[in-house]
């Protein structure tokens, strides 16, 4: 079947995104809606159908939907976020959603966000950290009925910040979750001390998708055997998101 992906490009705000990004007042709006661009066009050249929402002026950070929900075989959870401030940024990815999957929504006091959950075979991978908490995972667990493996560290905003999965039983990981019980039946690409925030990729049809400032983690990568694009994130790295960040793959 042809993967979907649901896309949303950067509003007029997309400046006033939640980041701690050093480089955050740089941030040039029309290289990010080009780098916006040359990211759905690579996913339609990988034979994704795109469902392109328009641009949510009210929530900065709305660009970033693979935050608003968690999706298995038919279900979708919409996500309740730790931030109140974009909360509202599911409203229409859930209208959409809803014409393919059955919805259910986390409730209080559970957080999720899409950042923490990595889809393995078999079972999720969710991190509890800064934004998700144990109650959204359980919530999430039960809805999407398949098992969900935890890793904990309140000091991340989101796991997917420091692990990806590429297929193939493989993961890219941060060294600090080398040694983590719940990774040890995959073989693992760790990253270079260089790169160690390039962990965010994102794999569509064997293909995985790097940051273009990522040539030690991309040379890693091909050498394990997988195929790899590049693509420049730059913009979108100074509101503290990344390639996964950018679409919600189903």
């Amino acid at each position: 079947m042809t993967p979907h992906a649901i896309v949303r490009p950067p509003g007029k705000n997309f400046r006033k995104c939640l980041s701690v990004h050093p480089l955050h007042h740089t941030l040039n709006l029309e290289l990010a809606l080009e780098q916006h661009a040359k990211y759905c066009d690579t996913l339609q050249d990988l034979d994704v159908d795109l469902i392109e929402l328009e641009p949510d002026d009210e929530y900065p950070d709305a660009c970033f939907v693979e935050d608003t929900v968690v999706i298995h075989k038919n279900r979708a959870m919409i996500t309740r976020m730790a931030k109140e401030s974009r909360r509202g940024e599911s409203k229409r990815v859930e209208e959409v959603l809803s014409e393919f999957k059955e919805i259910n929504t986390v409730e209080a006091p559970g957080t999720l966000e899409g950042g923490d959950v990595i889809h393995l075979p078999d079972s999720l991978l969710c991190g509890i950290t800064k934004r998700t908490n144990r109650e959204g995972a359980s919530q999430m667990e039960n809805w999407l009925q398949i098992p969900v493996r935890l890793v904990e560290d309140l000091n991340i905003m989101h796991i997917k910040s420091h692990a990806t999965y590429l297929g193939r039983n493989t993961i890219l990981v941060n060294p600090r979750y080398v040694g983590n019980p719940v990774l040890e039946e995959f073989m693992k690409i760790v990253l270079p001390k260089e790169e160690i925030h390039s962990a965010n990729t994102l794999t569509i049809n064997d293909t995985v998708l790097i940051s273009a400032r990522h040539n030690l983690t991309t040379k890693l990568v091909k050498e394990a055997g997988f195929d790899v694009v590049q693509l420049d994130m730059s913009e979108f790295e100074k509101c503290d998101g990344a390639l996964t960040c950018l679409s919600i793959i189903f």
